[in-house]
């Protein structure tokens, strides 16, 4: 087995750790083997970023964040701020090498990070001195550590081949008609996992998948969010993560609504609780806030009621140009959701015309999807505003001596960021996965990807 740590390293928020409860594990079994080949289909490129079930099997970052929401050491095993969190460093495991038997060092990681990101990082400076990597910046950053766990700023190195090759527990062995098949890493700096290979059958619709798990053709599927309750009704075998993919409308305003009352009143136009209700059949939960609910336990406090008359009064009678609504992936069900929130909108006076992603070079409101990348709420709310291009708002705060404080100063931080309304979240969904009976003792992680630490396969009889 692999990834077994006894004490945790670094400092993770308590109100996270009292909030975050384990997620259930499939199939549990006390006595798993050795072998067999893992089957698992997606209809994503299997290295896409934050979509990829994957793609954290070959990757790893510096740290991680559990599935009880706890930060632990991965390819760093210890890290300590100076300066008053202006400056990190974290020392890098020793003995680790890449899947191409290269060696992982200082010098590596600070490559791959400075590769993967180039522009609005964490950091303004990273450099390796020996075997730890330097982190600098002007602005503190009391959450890098948790940030570093996110599936951004995974460690990659350039292979002989032109691709990248990673550190974690999967190697790639292979790729022919539409089957990535990755084999198991038996050189992993935790030991090698149970399964001794995954194939990967990739942009494979969600249909196909379903039948070819009913058929046994396949261990595990994707589940979406708008068909979580119809795969439960199916009585297949679901893994649900908590919330952890936010819908949200970036606002333009440089534009149209450069005006901040007409961008209010869109958040106040929106009818969340229809989304909620039947475009997601009541998964995930409404939120106006840039972290969910179970993470901080404040989110509650941002109203979520549609309110059209308000709408009309921050309007103020005025008539903008036609608002143009782009949608930010191909996903037919965020295009349903584009649909509904052009009507809303239209109930509030406003003229909006709803394009594909490529019509426009920049609309005025731009539906997103974005990934929640960290595991605790100080991180959290930095990695959406990340996600959100929202360079313009102040820092967020230091690390408080308690949970209470920090928790009070992480409120008063987000508020002050979606007062401004470039950024009007809508609904927090989860991510699922059905499997087959055959699969014992997977899991998924806080980000809702995949854990196959204790994961093995039953014997065929």
């Amino acid at each position: 087995m692999f990834r077994r740590f006894a004490t945790e390293i670094g400092g993770v928020s308590l109100l996270v750790t009292l909030l975050a409860a384990p997620l259930p594990m499939a199939n549990a079994r006390t006595r798993p083997h050795y072998g067999g080949t893992l089957r698992i289909e997606t209809e994503a490129d299997p290295w896409q970023k934050f979509a990829s079930p994957v793609r954290r099997l070959v990757f790893e970052g510096l740290t991680r964040v559990d599935g009880s929401g706890t930060l632990r050491p991965a390819l760093a095993i210890d890290w300590k701020s100076d300066s008053e969190d202006h400056r990190w460093r974290l020392q890098i495991r020793a003995g680790v090498h890449f899947h191409d038997s290269s060696a992982l060092t200082a010098a590596a990681v600070a490559a791959s990070l400075q590769e993967s990101c180039s522009a609005s990082c964490p950091w303004a400076a990273i450099h390796a001195v020996g075997n730890e990597v330097i982190f600098t910046s002007d602005a503190a950053m009391p959450n890098l550590p948790v940030l570093l766990a996110g599936d951004g700023f995974v460690i990659q190195h350039p292979s002989s081949n032109g691709g990248v090759d990673g550190t974690g527990p999967f190697q790639t062995a292979g790729f022919s008609n539409g089957v990535l098949t990755l084999k198991a890493n038996v050189d992993h700096w935790a030991g090698r996992p149970f399964v001794d290979a995954i194939e990967v059958r990739t942009r494979r619709l969600l249909a196909d998948q379903w039948t070819d798990l009913e058929a046994g053709r396949a261990d595990i599927v994707e589940v979406p969010a708008e068909r979580l309750r119809q795969a439960k009704q199916l009585h297949m075998i679901v893994l649900q993560s908590r919330p952890v993919e936010l819908v949200a409308l970036e606002v333009n305003s440089t534009g149209v609504l450069s005006s901040l009352n007409l961008r209010r009143a869109i958040g106040a136009a929106v009818d969340r609780g229809v989304l909620f209700n039947v475009i997601f059949q009541k998964q995930g939960e409404v939120t106006a806030s840039l972290a969910p609910e179970w993470m901080t336990g404040y989110s509650f406090l941002f109203p979520t009621t549609r309110d059209l008359n308000k709408a009309h009064e921050l309007r103020g009678g005025a008539a903008p140009s036609a608002l143009t609504l782009a949608v930010d992936s191909s996903d037919s069900t965020l295009q349903l959701v584009s649909g509904r929130i052009a009507l809303n909108l239209r109930e509030a006076g406003f003229n909006v015309q709803v394009f594909s992603k490529g019509s426009r070079q920049q609309a005025d409101l731009l539906l997103k999807m974005v990934p929640l990348d960290a595991g605790e709420s100080g991180a959290a709310v930095e990695s959406m505003q990340r996600a959100f291009e929202d360079r313009d708002s102040s820092n967020p705060p230091a690390k408080s001596a308690t949970a209470e404080e920090q928790a009070q100063a992480m409120l008063h931080f987000e508020q002050e960021v979606v007062a401004d309304a470039r950024v009007i979240p809508l609904i927090y969904l989860p991510r699922g996965y059905a499997i087959g009976s055959r699969v014992r003792d997977m899991h998924l992680n806080l980000d809702a990807s995949i854990d196959l630490a204790d994961t093995s396969l039953e014997e065929s009889k």
